[in-house]
């Protein structure tokens, strides 16, 4: 079984996958951030975890073979592929407040956090997600800067399901620096059995 979906510049989408499905993210025009999360089905309060998954990785960076875990220290994903090799897994989903504090309203802007918990089964008042293209560089003084993403046009990764997971993803809403390259833009998810 093989579904498409299309997910429209500063929109969500969520997909339930089963174990050992598959789930390709494709950056359609290039530079696109994902902010990618997911719920465990069937155990409650289990969900993805970005401290945990660089916890049990011993890494700020992904890379194939590694696995996202929950917040349980679970395995939920192993990344089969990755065109990019860079992601970011410290910063929150964009949410009104961050915009308010980085640029002076957030006030009906569109945003990751609200995408997200539209999907989700409960809402949450922070998320951190695997945000998937986006380049966080990391200074030797300790200090953050968020750059263009290196992803171009086509570029991929995929993701294989270790459990049964409920999956919310937007598209990153980010238009004001250079974390979406300046531009919102769709991505493609295909969702396959193994």
């Amino acid at each position: 079984m093989r579904q498409t979906y299309l997910i429209e510049a500063c929109t969500g989408q969520a997909i339930d996958m089963k174990a050992n499905q598959t789930i390709t993210i494709i950056d359609l025009e290039g530079k696109q951030v994902v902010d990618f999360f997911a719920e465990s089905k069937e155990t409650p309060d289990e969900y993805l975890s970005t401290g945990v998954t660089i916890d049990c990785n011993q890494s700020l960076a992904l890379q194939v073979g590694d696995l996202l875990y929950s917040n349980l220290y679970r395995p939920m994903f192993e990344i089969l592929l990755d065109d990019v090799g860079t992601h970011d897994l410290l910063h929150p989903c964009c949410r009104p407040e961050m915009y308010a504090f980085f640029y002076g309203s957030g006030i009906g802007h569109p945003n990751c956090l609200d995408n997200i918990n539209k999907y989700l089964q409960k809402k949450r008042d922070l998320i951190h997600p695997v945000n998937l293209f986006m380049h966080t560089r990391i200074h030797t003084d300790g200090s953050i800067t968020v750059e263009q993403p290196l992803s171009k046009a086509g570029d991929k990764i995929v993701l294989q399901a270790k459990m049964d997971a409920h999956v919310s993803m937007a598209a990153c809403s980010v238009s004001q620096s250079d974390c979406n390259g300046g531009q919102c833009t769709p991505v493609q998810v295909i969702l396959e059995d193994e």
